[in-house]
């Protein structure tokens, strides 16, 4: 059975009533009370990890409560399927930075209907008559909450630093480095010295004759120090 706590309160008010312009006032607001631009949520789930994959969904929650005419909240419930925006191209260009769950960033609705251009990849007509509804949200990305970075690219006046806690990797067919600068040596001397001495021989004895980075690669930097 219901109570009156469980009852929301309408937005009429007694002086909406007043007169033709508080009418044409209240419809007009609540009117526009139906329409979703943008706003905050919080991350629920998101299809990707951080591994290598297509840009993906997440599900988010917004986290301004909905409220009646006594200040009575009303907690939205989860919106479905949301895109995410990932820095990209269709070229196969991409940096991947997933969303997270419990993550705060803002949301944007879209105008119009865009269900058909997400199913199918292409322009396509509005499904429906619906306009700026929070089915049809964009997840733009992290906004609050994020804290203190430990894994990171850094821009500042001096320079740019790349700093991760754990592992460091690179795949390429090459790799360019200095472009006419300066290069911290990735090995000392001694090291370099015994390479070329022992370890190198060593392996050619066995029947290398693949590439050899550290002769073409480090030799001249760690010389010229």
């Amino acid at each position: 059975m219901s109570t009156q706590s469980q009852i929301a309160v309408g937005q009429l008010t007694p002086w909406s009533t007043w007169g033709k312009f508080n009418n044409i006032a209240f419809v007009v607001q609540q009117f526009l009370s139906k329409m979703q631009t943008a706003t905050l949520v919080e991350v629920i789930s998101c299809t990707n990890d951080g591994g290598l994959s297509p840009v993906g969904t997440v599900d988010v929650k917004p986290c301004v409560n909905q409220v009646d005419s006594a200040g009575n909240p009303y907690p939205h419930t989860t919106i479905w399927n949301v895109p995410y925006f990932r820095l990209g191209s269709s070229n196969g260009n991409a940096i991947i930075l997933d969303p997270s769950p419990g993550d705060i960033g803002l949301c944007n609705f879209a105008s119009r209907d865009i269900s058909s251009v997400k199913n199918n990849q292409a322009a396509a007509n509005p499904a429906s008559a619906r306009q700026y509804d929070f089915s049809d949200a964009l997840y733009v990305g992290l906004m609050l909450n994020g804290g203190t970075p430990t894994q990171y690219i850094q821009f500042d006046s001096e320079g740019i630093k790349l700093v991760s806690p754990s592992e460091l990797s690179g795949n390429a067919p090459s790799i360019q480095l200095g472009n006419g600068g300066t290069l911290t040596p990735l090995m000392n001397k001694n090291f370099l010295d015994y390479w070329k001495a022992e370890i190198l021989p060593f392996l050619q004895g066995l029947g290398y004759t693949g590439p050899i980075p550290p002769i073409d690669s480090v030799t001249s930097v760690l010389e010229a120090e």
